[in-house]
């Protein structure tokens, strides 16, 4: 049970698509203070769980008094609610360059428990955790919610279909790279209507909840705000999805095309 709820970071967060070098970001953020997206995560026909994305201007200091505060909060839901998933996840990042300046991590998960606090140094390639300072392959480098949150705001006029691409971030202790295939363009049916997306593939890893021929499947809004509005994957025993539910706040109105829509 629990590697179906521990699926709920993984999704809200997996939108993170870069090459690994220095990348290109629009000179204005997609997102501002007041947005907050709810998900519904469902296994099969089941609601799983429910997930939300806030944006908030910090009420803490750093070196760019332009930093935002970014928030994302999981729990279980319905009959699944008996297996109790509180997960709650900060970053704090620069309102300019959208790089990380402190990332807090809360997981509660049965009896399970585990805290995190993680500080970035870009000019060194350092991330200091917990458990030890770790080095990145590149200056820019992401926990996973100011990964999706940076993904949001990259330059994709180059993009093309089957192009491949990488981001680095820190998570459990390691700094890792997360690969994503850009798909292409596709319409699809949501709660809050029918909205043309881009497609990708963010990569997996078979074994303990994927299937070696498991594909995910991300869809983001082609318009000004390039949010994501549906995932799915199929696990081990059948399948879970991510689906958008609500979006408040929004800095563009939503499904309108925009000068950097694909």
């Amino acid at each position: 049970m629990k590697k179906i709820y521990t699926l709920i970071a993984f999704f809200i967060c997996s939108a993170s698509l870069a090459i690994g070098q220095t990348l290109p970001y629009l000179p204005q953020p997609t997102y501002q203070a007041g947005e907050k997206l709810t998900y519904k995560l469902k296994y099969g026909i089941l609601s799983v769980a429910t997930g939300t994305l806030k944006v908030e201007k910090s009420k803490l200091r750093f070196s760019n008094p332009n930093a935002f505060h970014l928030s994302a909060f999981g729990q279980t839901s319905g009959i699944f609610a008996v297996y109790k998933v509180r997960n709650k996840y900060d970053s704090y990042i620069d309102g300019d360059t959208y790089l990380p300046y402190l990332y807090i991590e809360d997981i509660h998960e049965g009896s399970y428990t585990r805290e995190e606090y993680a500080t970035f140094d870009h000019r060194s390639k350092k991330v200091s955790g917990k458990k030890g300072t770790f080095t990145s392959p590149t200056s820019q480098f992401f926990d996973l919610l100011s990964a999706y949150y940076f993904s949001r705001n990259l330059d994709l006029s180059s993009l093309k279909k089957g192009d491949s691409f990488k981001i680095t971030y820190f998570l459990n202790d390691e700094v890792a790279q997360l690969g994503v295939k850009y798909i292409g363009i596709e319409k699809i049916k949501t709660s809050l209507g029918e909205l043309e997306c881009i497609k990708f593939s963010p990569e997996i890893t078979p074994g303990r909840i994927f299937r070696k021929d498991s594909q995910l499947f991300l869809w983001v809004t082609n318009d000004g705000n390039r949010i994501p509005v549906k995932a799915q994957v199929e696990i081990l025993v059948g399948s879970v999805t991510m689906e958008l539910i609500s979006a408040k706040g929004l800095k563009h109105t939503l499904g309108k095309r925009v000068s950097y829509s694909k």
